[in-house]
């Protein structure tokens, strides 16, 4: 497993991380079991993946215990990177975020408490506020907590260009994670050049790829006559639906064929494209099984290779989403 450096900080992570969403339990369909979970946790620390990207909303702080349960002493022998902000209200799916400090802090406080943790290695804020706060307050709140001991790093998640210039005029922030994969590429637009020339740093600010995958799309599991339980999020995500989903199906299939013709596996590939992209320095792959873990962690094999990127960026580039 290759391992890259957060710019600016001292931690070196494997260029592939395991998300945890779909461990927690909620909106992944009815597969989703906690014996599978904890394996694929221990499935990852053999393949040399060092950090797992968490946060409160996952089941509600299930897969936080998932974590605990996994890896049990091993859990300060790897990087927690969490998440804060999100209130969920108790009634249906709906969750609003809330970064007024008070809120920030007892979330922070909630998540040390779940993990058996006395400092969160990476916190990142899970998205822009929606009662009003200022980035500026928020990050305040965070640095406080910095100071403390509680937090040793911090980032953005689902924030756009404006709000970034905003956070490094704040005080800076360490990381933004941020959707990517081959099958949406908003990123390369604003947010690409930013975190390459980042104000007040000297090397580009760390980037965490989420959905390198696209929620499956790029497994080459699915089909046009897919359909998903009214549990799985995916079954009111319009990627999957219709027409738009044929035209990612096209570009699938054309990737599938590459990616035999090299001995490599589609997720594999799709990860590693993802990588091998200017500003990106992780990716988060998740995963509800072992088997799935193994097959994204073999992106990290692919990352050098010199004969097949030309014609894979070919086929990336003609997807019209």
């Amino acid at each position: 497993m290759k391992l890259r450096r957060l710019a600016g900080t001292d931690l070196g992570l494997s260029v592939v991380g395991v998300g945890c969403w779909a461990m927690g339990g909620l909106w992944w369909g009815d597969d989703v079991r906690d014996e599978d979970s904890i394996a694929a946790v221990r499935r990852a620390l053999d393949l040399g993946i060092n950090w797992f990207d968490t946060a409160p909303l996952y089941g509600h702080g299930h897969a936080d215990e998932i974590l605990v349960r996994a890896l049990g002493s091993r859990l300060r022998d790897v990087v927690v990177a969490t998440k804060v902000g999100v209130r969920w209200d108790g009634e249906g799916m709906h969750a609003r975020s809330d970064l007024t400090p008070a809120h920030v802090r007892a979330d922070i406080e909630s998540s040390l408490q779940r993990l058996g943790l006395e400092r969160l290695d990476l916190v990142q804020v899970h998205w822009p506020c929606e009662l009003g706060t200022p980035i500026g307050d928020t990050l305040a709140e965070l640095y406080r907590l910095r100071d403390e001991g509680k937090v040793r790093y911090i980032g953005l998640c689902n924030y756009n260009a404006a709000t970034l210039r905003q956070a490094a005029t704040a005080g800076g922030i360490d990381t933004l994670q941020t959707p990517y994969s081959m099958l949406r590429r908003e990123f390369e637009a604003e947010l690409q050049p930013l975190v390459l020339d980042f104000p007040g740093r000297n090397e580009p600010l760390s980037t965490l790829a989420y959905e390198p995958l696209c929620r499956g799309l790029l497994t080459g599991k699915f089909n046009a006559t897919s359909r998903f339980a009214e549990s799985d999020l995916r079954a009111r995500d319009d990627r999957f639906q219709g027409s738009r989903m044929l035209r990612a199906l096209t570009i699938v299939s054309r990737l599938q064929l590459l990616a035999k013709r090299h001995g490599a596996t589609l997720p594999a590939l799709a990860i590693a494209w993802a990588l091998r992209q200017p500003g990106i320095t992780l990716a988060i792959a998740g995963a509800k099984r072992p088997e799935q873990v193994e097959a994204n962690a073999h992106a990290a094999e692919w990352l050098d290779h010199e004969t097949m990127w030309a014609d894979v960026d070919r086929i990336v580039g003609s997807f019209r989403g």
